[in-house]
C-alpha cells in the first residue's frame, strides 16, 4: 500500500462549537427533521428550567415567514455579567462555550433536563443566524452571531421593568435536509411540557400561513389534564383519576393514572420533563409498586382466590393510562439522547410513595377500587388462555422454531441484515411479487384480507388470526412481552398495500400491530412502506411512472406534443412482475417511507383515536385532516 503520512500534524482538535458543526449528529442526534425541531426543544428547555426553579411563567415560540424561530420567556433573564474565567459576559459563554450552563450543581438550578448544558450552545452552532436579548436590571442587553461566532459585543440596547430572554435563530440550510418546521411537532411537545408543568402558559404560534395559527396551552391541573387527553378517544372504566404526589430532599413525584377497558397500557415516564422512552429506575419502581398493592389488596378483599395465582405486572397494566413526573436533582440518564433514568435511590423512592397513596386510594374508593381488580383479573384469565398459543408463535432457535408459514416465499440469504420482507395485500398481488422479487434477499408475505383491529383485542384473541400467526413466525422474533427485536429474520419489513382507502386501512391494521406487539422494529427502524406508482403514462411505446398527482402534472408537460395514455394503478395486481419490481422493488429505483416515532404520546393518541371503539374522535380527526387526503375512491 502507498505510505501516507501520519505524523502530529495529522492530529486534528475540533476546539469550541466547530465539532458541533463537524458532527452534528452527536448533538441533536440528527440533520434531518428530528435534529432540525431538536433545536426548539434545546431552547425551550431552558426556560422550562427557568419554570422549575419558580421564576418562568410564560413562554412564547414563534415560527416566523422565512422558517426562523422565535422563543421568549418572562424568567430572570441569562446572567449578563462577567465570568472571570473566560473574560466575557455569562451569556456569551452560555452560547459559545459546551457543557456551560447553570446546571452542574450550583446555585442556578436545583432542578434541571439540560443535565449537559450544550443546549443554547449547539443551536448556536448549528444556526446560520442568532440574536439574543435579555432583559436584566433594567436593561435589555443584545448579541448577535452567525454560525456560532459573535459578530458584535453584548451590548445595552435600550431599557425594560421586565426580566426575560429573546432569542431568535434561523437554522443553517447547509447543515440540515430542511428548514421547513412541522407546526404540528411543535404543538405536540409543547402540549406536553404544558401538561407536565401545571399552571405554566406556553403560547405557540405559526405565521407562516394566514390567517396566522396561534394556540396557548395552560393546564390547572396539570396530569390530571394529561390522563383526561389520553384517555379521550378510551372508554374509563372509572370516573375519578388517580393522583399523587410525594417528595424527599433531592427527588419529586407526581403521578396520575385511570384505566379504561382497552387492552393495551399507555404507560408514560418523564424525569425533569424528558420522556424516557426507554424508561428507567422511576418506571421499575412505580411498576413493582403497582402489581404488589393491586395483589394485596385483592387477596385482603376476598376478590382473589387462594387458589388463584397472583395477578402478573401485565395484568395489572392492561388498559392502564398512566403519566410519572419525576424531578431529581442529579438525574443520571444514558447519553444525550436521554432516554433511560438511571439513578439507583429513583425506584425505592418512587415504589414507596406509589405503594403508600396508592393502597389509600384504593381503600378510601371501594366501588372504583373492585372495577380495577376485576378488570385486572379479567386479563389473567385472557392471558392463561393465551399461554398456550403463545408458545407456539415464539422462537427459541432456528432448529426449535415452528416451520415457516406456508404461504411464505422466503429469500435464500440468512443473514437479517440484507434480507427483507414485503408484506404484501392479497394472493394476486403476492404472485406478482413473488415473481418479481430477488429472491436472494426479498422474501414475500402475502395476507389474506384485513388482518385484526388488535387495538380492540386481547392478545389471546390476536394469536388465534391465521393472518397474524403466519405474521409472527415468519418475522421470527416472538411477540408482546416475547418479543426479542435481535431475533428478527429481516432487518427491512415493507409493507406494501394497493393506492387506495382499503389499502391504506390494511397499512393502518398492520402499522397498529406493529405499535402494540412489536414496537422495537418501529424504534430499530426495520418498519418501512412501500410506494408504488399511482399512474403510468405511455407515450411512443414508453412508459413513465408517476408517484403523485404533481409528477404526472410535469410528465405530461414534458410530452404535450405527443398523445399520451394514463392509466390509474389501484391495485398492485394490475403491475405485471416486471412493472412492479422496476417501480417498487428494485432497490436502486424504489422509494421506501421509513416508519418512525416522534412523539410516544401523540403516537399512541394518534392509534387510539384510528383504530379505537369511540367514534367521535375519529370523525373529528377526519374533519380536521380531510383537506391533506391525497386520494380517494368515488
Amino acid at each position: 500500500m502507498p505510505k501516507k503520512d501520519y505524523d502530529a500534524d495529522a492530529i486534528q482538535v475540533l476546539e469550541g462549537l466547530e465539532a458541533v458543526r463537524k458532527r452534528p449528529g452527536m448533538y441533536i442526534g440528527s440533520t434531518g427533521s428530528r435534529g432540525l425541531h431538536h433545536l426548539v426543544y434545546e431552547i425551550v428547555d431552558n426556560s422550562i428550567d427557568e419554570a422549575l426553579a419558580g421564576y418562568c411563567k410564560n413562554i412564547w415560540v414563534k415560527i416566523h415567514a422565512d422558517n426562523s424561530v422565535t422563543e421568549i420567556d418572562d424568567g430572570r433573564g441569562i446572567p449578563v455579567d462577567n465570568v472571570p474565567k473566560y473574560n466575557k459576559p455569562g451569556v456569551e459563554v452560555v452560547l459559545t462555550y459546551l457543557h456551560a450552563g447553570g446546571k452542574f450543581g450550583g446555585s442556578g438550578y436545583k432542578v434541571s433536563g439540560g443535565l449537559h448544558g450544550v443546549g443554547l450552545s449547539v443551536v448556536n452552532a448549528l444556526s446560520s443566524d442568532l440574536r439574543v436579548d435579555v432583559g436584566r436590571d433594567g436593561k435589555v442587553y443584545r448579541q448577535h452571531y452567525k454560525r456560532g461566532v459573535p459578530q458584535d459585543k453584548l451590548t445595552v440596547v435600550g431599557e425594560t421593568t421586565k426580566n426575560g430572554t429573546v432569542v431568535k435563530f434561523m437554522p443553517d440550510a447547509a447543515i440540515f435536509e430542511s428548514v421547513d418546521f412541522k407546526m404540528d411537532l411543535i404543538e405536540t411537545r409543547m402540549r406536553e411540557l404544558a401538561f407536565l408543568n401545571k399552571g405554566l402558559t406556553i403560547n405557540v404560534a405559526d405565521e407562516r400561513v394566514e390567517p396566522k395559527v396561534e394556540h396557548v396551552f395552560k393546564f390547572d391541573d396539570g396530569l390530571m389534564d394529561f390522563i383526561k387527553y389520553i384517555n379521550a378517544s378510551k372508554t374509563t372504566i372509572h370516573d375519578s383519576i388517580i393522583y399523587f404526589e410525594g417528595k424527599n430532599d433531592d427527588s419529586e413525584i407526581e403521578v396520575a393514572m385511570q384505566y379504561n377497558d382497552g387492552y393495551v397500557e399507555s404507560v408514560f415516564a418523564f424525569a425533569n420533563n424528558i420522556n424516557t422512552h426507554e424508561g428507567g429506575t422511576h418506571l421499575v419502581g412505580f411498576k413493582s409498586a403497582l402489581t404488589r398493592v393491586i395483589n394485596d389488596y385483592a387477596r385482603a378483599k376476598g376478590l382473589l382466590k387462594e387458589k388463584e395465582d397472583n395477578l402478573s405486572g401485565e395484568d395489572c397494566r392492561e388498559g392502564l393510562t398512566a403519566v410519572i413526573n419525576l424531578r431529581i436533582k442529579e438525574p443520571q440518564f444514558e447519553g444525550q439522547t436521554k432516554t433511560k433514568l438511571g439513578n439507583p435511590e429513583t425506584r425505592g423512592f418512587v415504589d414507596s410513595i406509589v405503594a403508600s397513596k396508592l393502597s389509600e386510594f384504593l381503600e378510601e374508593h371501594p366501588a372504583d377500587a373492585k372495577l380495577i381488580i376485576n378488570k385486572t383479573i379479567s386479563a389473567s384469565r385472557a392471558r392463561q388462555a393465551a399461554r398456550k398459543a403463545r408458545e407456539l408463535t415464539r422462537r427459541k432457535s432456528l432448529l426449535e422454531s415452528i416451520s415457516l408459514p406456508g404461504k411464505l416465499a422466503d429469500c435464500s440469504n440468512t443473514d437479517p441484515a440484507v434480507s427483507e420482507i414485503y408484506i404484501v395485500e392479497g394472493d394476486s398481488a403476492g404472485g406478482s411479487a413473488k415473481q418479481a422479487r430477488d429472491r436472494a434477499f426479498q422474501a414475500i408475505l402475502p395476507l389474506r384480507g384485513k388482518i385484526l383491529n388488535v387495538e380492540k383485542a386481547r392478545l389471546n384473541r390476536i394469536l388465534n388470526s391465521i393472518e397474524i400467526q403466519a405474521l409472527i413466525t415468519a418475522l421470527g422474533a416472538g411477540i408482546d412481552q416475547d418479543f426479542d427485536v435481535e431475533k428478527s429474520r429481516y432487518h427491512k419489513v415493507i409493507i406494501m398495500t394497493d393506492a387506495d382507502v382499503d389499502g391504506a386501512h390494511i397499512r393502518t391494521l398492520i402499522l397498529t400491530f406493529f405499535y402494540r406487539y412489536m414496537l422495537p422494529m418501529i424504534e430499530a427502524g426495520y418498519v418501512y412502506i412501500a410506494q408504488p406508482p399511482l399512474f403510468k403514462v405511455t407515450a411512443d411505446g414508453k412508459n413513465q411512472y408517476a408517484y403523485s398527482d404533481r409528477e404526472l402534472e410535469v410528465i405530461m408537460k414534458d410530452i404535450r406534443a405527443k398523445k399520451p395514455t394514463i392509466q390509474r394503478y389501484k391495485g398492485l395486481g394490475e403491475m405485471d412482475p416486471q412493472q412492479l419490481w422496476d417501480t417498487t422493488m428494485n432497490p436502486a429505483e424504489r422509494t421506501l417511507l421509513q416508519v418512525g416515532i416522534e412523539d410516544a404520546v401523540a403516537a399512541d393518541d394518534t392509534f387510539s383515536v384510528l383504530m379505537g371503539d369511540k367514534v367521535e374522535p375519529r370523525r373529528d380527526f377526519i374533519i380536521k385532516n380531510a383537506k391533506d387526503v391525497r386520494f380517494l375512491d368515488i
